[in-house]
């Protein structure tokens, strides 16, 4: 077991994707500001949803937040080019995590993933080679790294994909209605929106998502089959990116599958001049120091997309336990909700107007999610404590999930600014599913 994860080996694969990863996030942070994501997302919005916990981190004021996406954007140019690279790795994680927990309006599996990806590559040596880093210092430059770099970045995508697969075996996935759901909205797309509203388009869909998410890893990792199984994955990522439109994902999880292939053809594929030199030496670490880092990075991993087995009722309905675990592209919520709030001093009831506090986006989003609900009863508790005002906040919700009809999401008759979140159990103001 030793020799398997610490034996030395061609580093190339993590070299390139250093690169590919650099240019990747470089885009997407430029990407960004430039298709209004943060404009909508982080700079109109009087009042952000961020991650429960979490409520300190907040928006920079004016044009800060364009000057943050800026510096992250070059921050990738930096990864990409090995300059500084592990400062540059340790500030892009830092405030690309930042950007995730501070709003989950636009909340994305994918942004999960890359700072999980961008935290751990702060700890890979993947500007020994090919960086300025290595020109500058030539002590480093190296063409060796131990394996279990590479078999960590591999670990990581099998979680990924796993829960993925398995969260796809459930009711409105297996008999398409989700699926309908999703193409519904691509209907106007040019040339391919009337092809993506027929049932054996929907059929094709849902099986071959399930199949590429449970056997992609093994298939790549499989050498006769990873050429085929490289195929899939193009045509399957390029479809994601050109129907769903999901940012630099698709193209991000192509970079990975360098890990998969023959240093050789990479090399020949991507360095046609790479010079023979000696590799600078390697400390080996002590293996159950190893084990022990990659089980402590991973734990939480693992257990996180099962902790919704443990909250009553079902996760689909309440969401409890539905962020952080690879439910990717499950379900379609709608809602609608009106606050009202009770002057406990004079007993009047007032209506709140959403459009005083947040955007329409936000709107949209608020009536289908608890805990964003939640959320905005604690804000206007908040704001009325200012003005030396005791209130209760009374939501009326109703959430449909995947097109089916509308049901009552929150207890009309709880007091959501007297009720504390409960991370770890059940929320008790959710109703029940078979309501």
């Amino acid at each position: 077991m030793n020799s398997f994860f610490l034996k030395k080996i061609d580093n190339i694969s993590l070299i390139l994707f250093r690169i590919f990863f650099g240019i990747l996030v470089s885009l997407e942070c430029f990407g960004a500001i430039l298709t209004g994501w943060v404009k909508s997302n982080l700079v109109e919005p009087k009042f952000n949803f961020s991650f429960i916990g979490f409520e300190w981190l907040t928006t920079l004021a004016g044009p800060g937040m364009y000057a943050y996406f800026i510096i992250m954007g070059s921050l990738g140019i930096l990864i990409s080019i090995g300059y500084k690279y592990t400062y540059s790795m340790l500030a892009f994680a830092l405030m690309w995590s930042g950007v995730y927990l501070m709003q989950k309006t636009s909340y994305n599996n994918h942004y999960y993933l890359l700072m999980l990806i961008s935290s751990i590559m702060v700890f890979f040596p993947a500007h020994n080679d090919y960086s300025i880093d290595a020109k500058l210092n030539p002590e480093i430059r190296n063409n060796k790294m131990h394996a279990y770099f590479k078999y960590i970045i591999i670990l990581q995508l099998f979680i990924v994909y796993t829960y993925a697969a398995i969260a796809k075996v459930y009711a409105d996935w297996l008999n398409f209605d989700f699926i309908q759901v999703l193409m519904r909205g691509k209907a106007n797309y040019f040339l391919i929106g009337d092809l993506l509203q027929l049932p054996w388009i929907h059929q094709i869909i849902s099986v071959f998502g399930i199949l590429f998410d449970l056997l992609i890893i093994p298939a790549l990792l499989w050498k006769p089959s990873r050429k085929y199984a490289f195929i899939f994955a193009v045509f399957f990522h390029v479809f994601n990116s050109i129907v769903f439109q999901i940012g630099i994902f698709p193209y991000l999880a192509l970079a990975f599958t360098v890990f998969f292939f023959e240093p050789k053809k990479i090399r020949a594929l991507f360095f046609k001049n790479t010079l023979a030199y000696i590799p600078a030496n390697i400390a080996t670490p002590k293996f159950k120091t190893v084990i022990l880092g990659i089980w402590i990075l991973y734990i939480f991993q693992i257990g996180l997309p099962l902790r919704h087995h443990f909250f009553e009722d079902d996760v689909l309905w309440t969401e409890e336990g539905h962020r952080l675990s690879w439910r990717m592209m499950l379900r379609r919520r709608s809602g609608i909700v009106h606050f009202d709030v009770v002057d406990k001093q004079t007993n009047t009831t007032t209506r709140v107007n959403l459009t005083h506090y947040l955007t329409k986006k936000q709107i949209r989003k608020i009536g289908a999610y608890p805990d964003v609900i939640w959320q905005f009863a604690q804000h206007l508790k908040k704001e009325a404590e200012k003005n030396n005002k005791e209130i209760a906040v009374y939501a009326h919700a109703r959430v449909s999930i995947n097109g089916k009809p509308k049901r009552q999401l929150i207890d009309p008759k709880v007091d959501l600014a007297q009720e504390e979140w409960q991370h770890f159990k059940h929320n008790s103001f959710i109703l029940p599913s078979h309501k």
